[in-house]
């Protein structure tokens, strides 16, 4: 029986998919690529925080439109398998994310739901009804409190009160002595 001798020009290749797999498994984050060979239809623009989770079985079933932002922690799911026991079926339905959405840390997004565009959803909410657009909706289950409209002019009005920031790392003891009376802003 012959030896055969691989060159690492031709393990390069499989050496460079497992390299990327393991940045993406063991550090939480999410690979748009493999979800998009898989179905996902994912817009320019669109950025998925580390640790945010896109049903990577029912993938095919999601969209999310253009410059939306997925906070760490967020949950996307197109798929419900509380019925499968039961009935021998799994619930799915399909998840829409609209234009320029952001969806806040740790939400969990439910099978069957609209997300409209320009929509603000805020951290630790779940999405099982749908939030039109334009609005902002929060808490469990999430419900919409204010247009984005009505939310981002208090923040205007509170910004020209409170003090901001650059992204500058100098910045952060004067942010540290800002912050203990209140918000403040960061660009």
């Amino acid at each position: 029986m012959e030896a055969t001798i691989k060159s690492r020009r031709t393990e390069r290749p499989l050496l460079g998919w497992v390299r990327r797999f393991l940045h993406y498994r063991l550090r939480g984050h999410v690979d748009p690529k493999r979800l998009v060979r898989q179905g996902l239809r994912l817009g320019t623009g669109v950025y998925i925080a580390p640790g945010a989770t896109i049903d990577p079985r029912h993938c095919w079933l999601i969209s999310i439109g253009d410059e939306s932002a997925l906070a760490p922690g967020v949950h996307i799911l197109a798929h419900d398998a509380s019925t499968k026991a039961h009935l021998g079926y799994t619930k799915i339905g399909e998840v829409r994310i609209g234009r320029r959405v952001f969806v806040g840390a740790g939400t969990i997004v439910l099978p069957d739901v609209r997300i409209g565009d320009h929509a603000i959803v805020g951290a630790g909410s779940v999405v099982r009804d749908d939030v039109p657009p334009g609005m902002v909706a929060l808490g469990n289950p999430a419900r919409t409190i204010c247009t984005t409209a009505e939310y981002l002019e208090r923040h205007r009005e509170r910004m020209r009160e409170r003090p901001r920031f650059g992204r500058s790392e100098e910045n952060k003891e004067a942010v540290r002595q800002a912050v203990r009376d209140g918000v403040a802003y960061v660009e």
